[in-house]
């Protein structure tokens, strides 16, 4: 029997092309559940094939357990029993078994097993294969469609192509011949299933790849992309060889290569732009076709003020704000679109809050609060700290001037922290009578605004943690404390 063993094991694994060892496993699994139909249900058999000789031993074996509700394949852990020492819960205990003859096994069970064993294996292998060629742009047959999603034969392997990731309005039937992005791979009970898209920005760029041979030859180079599928995309381009012109090299002679790539999106309309290490000049490139009168960047805030004029705006915008949210998602700064009117109001605005805070805080006349803000001060931290040469280079003040102001931006900083501090000191006081609470966690909520019981109890369990890290339990006792007045 163990010869035959050892047959069948080399034939299958030369027929399947597969290793060994996965037919090696097949069969213990096979033999063990024929031989379980011979033991009491939820028994737990192991079978142990010689790798070498093709003999096999059997075992039934039950797992170290600390409840009392016991099944067939456990014991109660206890460290005082014989067969227990040396051992932890988690571990098992073996006893061993008269082995069945292989002839004599279940067959069908046995030919179930091994078969879905050895198609898990192919399976497997064929994926490996088809990853190991890094082909993310792949091309199939739709085989058939389930519930709207599509399963799409790519030589060997079936790939899903959920109907959330198909173009909006797009018809595709049984038979049809599509690309897609492979996306992800997701893995079931079932086995690996690729899972494909036609709405991935990354699809846009591996159709111009496809169609744009000097990208892969890496003259041209992709540097972001956009899209809202089946309407309208944006892609930024950069060239690696000045003599190339990267915009025109992507439409193609009489746009034909954009036109392909267009084709095969539906209809999906293709901005080409030219990228730029400079925000504000890539920003100026995306916002194409709208023209860009000025921009104005908050660097803290990844922010950008978008100035256009007036018969600009509903280009700039788009349709249902296509042509800004396109942009932005490519630049990845977030965009503000002015016209040159409401910037001027804004400027206007800001301006005048800026100079009321230097007339109130630096004890200054209207005209010096101007003169700061138009040489181009915005905060107090920027005049107390700013280098001395830097503000000498103002001609409408003198050296003491300078001095005087510098001093008073930062007593006016400290003035305002010592405010702060007693504040949060204060507003702790209230917190720290509440049961449950301590020094340290009264003082942090206080200066994260949470100054009384009453704040505190109107806030959720999850923002009580994310302002503190505290774990689950304690958010919720300190908050149904602090509730407890509401029940009164």
């Amino acid at each position: 029997m163990s010869r035959e063993i050892l047959l069948l094991v080399d034939a299958l694994a030369h027929e399947k092309n597969v290793s060994k060892e996965v037919i090696f496993t097949a069969l213990e699994l096979a033999l063990a559940s024929a031989t379980k139909k011979n033991h009491e249900e939820n028994a737990d058999i192991r079978v142990e094939i010689n790798r070498e000789n093709g003999e096999y031993k059997t075992f039934r074996r039950w797992q170290y357990v600390e409840y009392d509700l016991l099944e067939n394949s456990q014991y109660q852990f206890d460290e005082e029993s014989e067969h227990a020492k040396g051992r932890n819960i988690g571990d098992y205990y073996e006893e061993p078994l008269v082995s069945i003859e292989f002839g004599r096994i279940g067959a069908q069970a046995a030919k179930q097993v091994i078969l879905q064993k050895v198609r898990e294996a192919e399976r497997e292998q064929i994926l490996e294969d088809f990853l190991a060629r890094n082909e993310n742009l792949v091309t199939g047959v739709i085989k058939r469609m389930e519930k709207g999603n599509a399963l799409i034969e790519v030589g060997r392997i079936e790939c899903l192509l959920p109907r959330e990731s198909m173009i909006p309005k797009e018809n595709l039937r049984v038979g049809d011949r599509v690309r897609a992005y492979l996306s992800r791979i997701e893995r079931s009970g079932r086995g690996p299933q690729l899972i494909l898209s036609r709405i991935a920005p990354e699809f846009l760029q591996r159709l111009f790849e496809l169609e744009v041979p000097e990208i892969e030859e890496g003259l041209l180079e992709i540097k972001a992309a956009a899209r809202d599928p089946g309407l309208r995309s944006k892609i930024a381009v950069k060239t690696n060889d000045q003599r190339l012109d990267p915009v025109g090299t992507c439409v193609g002679m009489r746009g034909s290569r954009v036109q392909a790539v267009t084709g095969e999106l539906a209809g999906e309309r293709v901005d080409i732009v030219l990228w730029s290490m400079e925000p504000a000049q890539f920003v100026i490139n995306a916002m194409a076709p709208a023209e860009v009168t000025s921009i104005v960047v908050d660097e803290d805030a990844h922010s950008m003020d978008v100035v256009v004029a007036e018969e600009q705006l509903a280009l700039a915008i788009g349709r249902s704000g296509q042509n800004v949210r396109l942009a932005s998602e490519l630049t990845g700064w977030t965009l503000n679109i002015l016209t040159e009117e409401q910037a001027a109001e804004k400027n206007q605005t800001e301006y005048s809050n800026v100079s009321k805070l230097f007339m109130e805080k630096l004890d200054v006349d209207e005209e010096v609060a101007d003169i700061l803000v138009q040489e181009g001060f915005s905060t107090l931290e920027e005049i107390a700290y700013v280098p001395l040469a830097e503000m000498a280079e103002i001609d409408a003040f003198d050296e003491d001037t300078i001095n005087e102001l510098r001093s008073r931006a930062r007593a006016a900083l400290l003035t305002e922290a010592i405010a702060k501090e007693e504040k949060v000191e204060e507003a702790a006081e209230d917190l720290l009578a509440m049961e449950g609470m301590d020094d340290k966690t009264a003082h942090l909520l206080a200066s994260k605004g949470v100054a009384t019981m009453e704040d505190l109890a109107e806030l959720a369990v999850d923002e009580l943690v994310e302002l503190t890290s505290m774990d689950d339990e304690r958010a919720k006792t300190l908050i149904m404390t602090a509730r407890a007045p509401w029940f009164k």
